[in-house]
């Protein structure tokens, strides 16, 4: 478990144009693992979003996996609608109330549309608004490790004490270790911040594992997010239970939703909430300080979603199942690289700790040799160091010869074990 440093001096005045807050998301403790801040090793890596014309296996390939059909003459219909352009804060009546049966059906829990519901601006500002509505400077949060990148960065902006909840292995992929979270939990703890199936690792957390949870949230009377945007994205034969669903966790839960990775729409900037109404309302003053409202004409999309793209991501799934096996099989080519494929998402966290490289070492090895980007696991926490992740939702002709070039280079490096 890591907990972040004491907060260092604030510089003299003038002498920085950054604030305290955002010089603490840079992450600066982590150089005793990779030589440098996570903001330093970022930029050195030029991981900005951009791709730089390399392939850019930090996200989904969009041409390849477009959104359903429905979507852009959704979207076109709302923007002819001048009507349609302002909203309540916390999202349309109309659209709250279009989500809040399959959202509920899809939770196993009561969903009342003025509520129970806020949509965002996507999944991110989900994550950053709901943060920012409960956590106060110096309180301490939970959070799983690995995690999505950015989530210790906004909660280190926010002044928390972030303290780090590792994962066991088993049979059924990476855990939360429950243990580990028992022990912090018991010395007090505002919220756990953890994401099912998890981002990086691609694992579902098991019934066993999602119970557990449930009763030391209630035993320790802390809150719970969790980032459930993956939860459509599980291969077949895998069960996935919802934590809201969960005996005294209907009040304790906080659930992000959206469509922007399995339905591919990510361009069009939704997302939803699903909490306690006190939360609810918290969410929404934030809201109305940031962005006022999630796009409004993008809204009209979540009166379809998981209406009428439940083929469509049928479908997607085994698509990406297929592209899966496919990669895992290519990259155990590398002498040394140690790959599982996951239960859910689309993404692979290979360990390449046995070919004596590092996690930033091989990202910039890819680019180079491979023409790829690939997501170092620093980014994602302490235990990801000597690993990356990867997405592989992408073309397949074109997936496959960037495979070639990736298993060459690891295996033809002269830097290898040294």
């Amino acid at each position: 478990m890591e907990q972040n440093p004491e907060p260092q001096p604030r510089s003299q005045p003038g002498s920085r144009l950054e604030s305290r807050r955002l010089r603490a998301t840079h992450l600066p403790e982590r150089a005793r693992l990779i030589g440098s801040s996570v903001r330093e090793a970022d930029l050195s890596l030029r991981l900005d979003g951009a791709g730089h014309g390399l392939l850019d296996t930090t996200h989904f390939d969009t041409v390849r996996f477009p959104p359903p059909d429905w979507a852009l003459e959704t979207f076109a219909l709302a923007a002819g609608d001048g009507e349609l352009a302002y909203t309540a804060y916390r999202g349309g009546d109309g659209v709250r109330r279009a989500c809040a049966r399959p959202v509920a059906e899809l939770l196993g829990v009561d969903v009342d549309p003025d509520r129970h519901l806020v949509l965002t601006a996507g999944t991110q500002s989900g994550l950053f608004t709901t943060l920012s509505a409960l956590v106060d400077d110096g309180d301490t949060v939970a959070l799983a490790d690995p995690e999505y990148l950015f989530v210790e960065r906004m909660l280190r902006f926010l002044g928390a004490r972030v303290v780090r909840v590792g994962m066991v292995d088993g049979p059924d992929g990476p855990q939360l270790d429950l243990d580990a979270l028992d022990e912090v939990a018991g010395n007090g703890i505002r919220l756990l911040l953890t994401s099912n199936p998890n981002n990086p690792t691609g694992s579902v957390y098991t019934e066993e594992t999602v119970r557990g949870l449930a009763r030391l949230a209630v035993r320790h009377d802390f809150l719970v997010v969790v980032d459930e945007l993956y939860c459509r994205l599980v291969y077949p034969d895998v069960p996935f239970f919802h934590l809201a669903a969960q005996p005294g966790m209907a009040e304790r839960t906080v659930t992000m939703l959206g469509g922007s990775k399995t339905e591919s729409l990510s361009g069009y900037r939704i997302g939803v909430v699903v909490a306690p109404p006190e939360i609810v309302d918290a969410i929404e003053q934030v809201m109305a300080m940031t962005c006022l409202r999630a796009p409004a004409y993008a809204q009209q999309l979540l009166t379809r979603w998981l209406v009428d793209d439940r083929e469509f991501v049928r479908r997607r799934v085994e698509e990406l199942r297929v592209i899966r096996d496919l990669t895992v099989e290519r990259l155990r080519q590398v002498d040394g690289l140690v790959v599982r494929p996951g239960a859910g998402t689309a993404y692979l966290w290979p360990d390449v700790s046995a070919l004596g490289l590092s996690d930033v070492a091989v990202a910039r090895l890819l680019q180079r040799e491979a023409g790829v980007v690939v997501s170092p696991g620093y980014q994602f926490g302490p235990s990801g160091v000597g690993r990356f992740r990867v997405c592989y939702a992408r073309d397949e002709a074109q997936w496959e010869a960037a495979l070639d070039r990736m298993v060459k280079a690891l295996n033809d490096t002269p830097d290898r074990h040294r």
